[in-house]
């Protein structure tokens, strides 16, 4: 016995249809945005070239099995096949009802065994009840076992002449090849942004009720291109709200994300600001929102900054309205591309850690103060004009027109700068053990373990043009120095102000077995020259090294 519990004087009603149920179209006029497809089904009923199996595929809620009972209706109508079905004869009026005798919609996941598949072929053979034919629209066909779609492959390849299959799946992929050779298949696309948008405002003009155009965007999106996502949020809407329906009122009630927040923190993250970051990410955490779907939404943001910032056509590759848009490009403005694309590359290469961190907060603070210690990158624009500037002796340092040896980079270029170096000043003043210390010293920031081997080895002399070392330790040692007797004469050239040689001895002051002196730097005798004044600017730059030069 069922008892139940009701008001008195109160009946239940459920005749309350949801939106996405009470305006789904039924002809082909009211499809939104898969064009492609009604105009090559239109096409194929008005030269009489419709297939006999037809498979649906694509995205959730963009209209497949709709489109598979209104092409039921055109080929069933009275009027008949014909591509605008009346609604208004028996055979239309049952489609629509979901009570049509002739027309068989059947749940693929439910329904997926080979014996069910054998019932369905048996039932083939018997002519339609009122209709011209007897249509199976079969959901989720990817669902069927592969026994079932064997059971099913002669069927489908040669059936009788009063049968149609009409197929639906949102993964294709997964259907055996025998059996998509075998169907005329049409692909869905995602419904764009700002039609999902203009459809919803246009349902609530017909419901009586008024969405401004920043809450139509913001249930557009949250669709992700389902229209059926799209009527379903609507609905939770409706319900929640009385009255019109604003973008704040969603935005508080329904818990969807703030964009402007995901803006700011995306602004915020690509100047590397890191307490304004830290402080919307507070924010974000205390209004609730799910961090791991802002991080989407942060680095979906972030490309689209980048595509605004370098795209001709924005609107083309930024499937927002156009409020949004110019939104896009106020932020972007005073972002480099190269600054953009380095954000954008290091957020990409995070998103595994934030999506699977056990406190996703922590982890996205994580991610902000990382990539904000990150430096900058130059664009090659910038690179090239810092290169001639190099090379016409305007910029911060020296041009170079010589090629960079293994001895180290010439004394006043980046690279030297960078290396610890000094640049060339006035003579240093001392006793030749204060000036050796000196050159042990530079050499140190450098290279520590020849200033170590260095500052162990014993200054015999030095001479006006000359400085000879008896190096301490054994033929390792000596090695060293022998290998890095140009280098030490450059950084003795840059503390004592003039070229200067480098002579080796032995501590008894015999002779090295090895040739050991690197006579002092003429003026004179240039390097050897390169082929284009910019490899000796991108040598220092950029610090190479030049192998080979060949003339090709």
């Amino acid at each position: 016995m069922l008892f139940g519990l009701f008001w008195p004087g109160v009946t239940p009603n459920m005749s309350y249809l949801v939106l996405a149920r009470k305006y789904r179209p039924q002809t082909f006029d009211q499809i939104v945005q898969q064009d492609h497809i009604v105009r090559t089904l239109t096409n194929a009923i008005a030269m009489n070239r419709m297939a006999h199996a037809v498979l649906f595929a694509g995205p959730r809620g963009t209209g497949k099995t709709t489109v598979a009972r209104i092409l039921a209706k055109a080929m069933n109508c009275q009027q008949g096949p014909t591509a605008t079905p009346c609604n208004a004869c028996r055979s239309c009026s049952d489609i629509t009802s979901g009570s049509a005798a002739d027309v068989f919609e059947i749940d693929g996941a439910s329904n997926n065994s080979v014996d069910q598949i054998r019932d369905l072929r048996d039932n083939l053979r018997y002519m339609p009840a009122h209709s011209t034919y007897k249509i199976y629209i079969i959901d989720e066909v990817h669902m069927l076992s592969l026994a079932a779609f064997n059971a099913l492959l002669k069927t489908l390849e040669e059936p009788p002449a009063h049968v149609m299959f009409l197929f639906a799946t949102t993964e294709p992929h997964k259907i055996p090849i025998t059996i998509l050779s075998r169907c005329q298949r049409h692909d869905f696309r995602r419904i764009a942004t700002a039609a999902v948008a203009d459809h919803l405002m246009a349902i609530c003009r017909s419901e009586g009720r008024r969405l401004d155009e920043e809450g139509a965007g913001l249930i557009a999106r949250e669709a992700g291109g389902s229209m059926r996502d799209a009527l379903s949020l609507l609905d939770h809407a409706l319900a929640c709200i009385p009255g019109d329906i604003s973008g704040s009122q969603l935005i508080a009630m329904l818990g969807f994300i703030d964009r402007s927040v995901v803006g700011d923190l995306a602004v915020a993250v690509c100047r590397a600001e890191i307490p304004a970051a830290l402080d919307l990410i507070s924010r974000i955490y205390d209004n609730g929102w799910d961090l791991k779907r802002v991080y989407a939404d942060l680095v979906q943001h972030v490309r689209n900054l980048l595509v605004v910032k370098i795209g001709q056509h924005p609107q083309r590759l930024v499937d927002l309205p156009a409020a949004d848009l110019a939104r896009l490009s106020r932020q972007a403005d005073g972002l480099s591309s190269a600054a953009l694309g380095q954000v954008l590359e290091f957020l990409c290469r995070q998103e595994q850690f934030v999506r699977f961190a056990v406190h996703p907060r922590l982890a996205m603070e994580m991610v902000v103060v990382r990539l904000a210690q990150i430096k900058p990158a130059l664009s090659i624009d910038e690179l090239v004009a810092a290169l001639d500037d190099l090379r016409r002796g305007t910029g911060p340092a020296p041009a170079v027109a010589a090629v960079a040896t293994d001895a180290g980079p010439p004394p006043g270029s980046p690279r030297a700068a960078a290396a610890g170096l000094s640049v060339p000043g006035p003579a240093a003043t001392g006793t030749p053990a204060e000036i050796w210390a000196k050159v042990v010293d530079t050499i140190g920031r450098r290279q520590p373990s020849l200033a170590a081997v260095l500052a162990k080895s014993s200054l015999k002399d030095m001479a006006a043009d000359t400085i000879v070392i008896a190096p301490a330790g054994g033929d390792f040692q000596a090695a060293l120095i022998q290998q890095n007797l140009a280098a030490i004469g450059k950084v003795c050239q840059q503390v004592m102000g003039r070229p200067v040689g480098i002579k080796l001895v032995s501590p008894d002051h015999s002779a090295c077995a090895v040739p050991a002196t690197v006579p002092a730097p003429d003026t004179a005798t240039p390097h050897p020259p390169v082929h284009h004044g910019a490899i000796g600017d991108v040598l220092d730059t950029l610090g190479g090294t030049v192998i080979e030069i060949k003339s090709i």
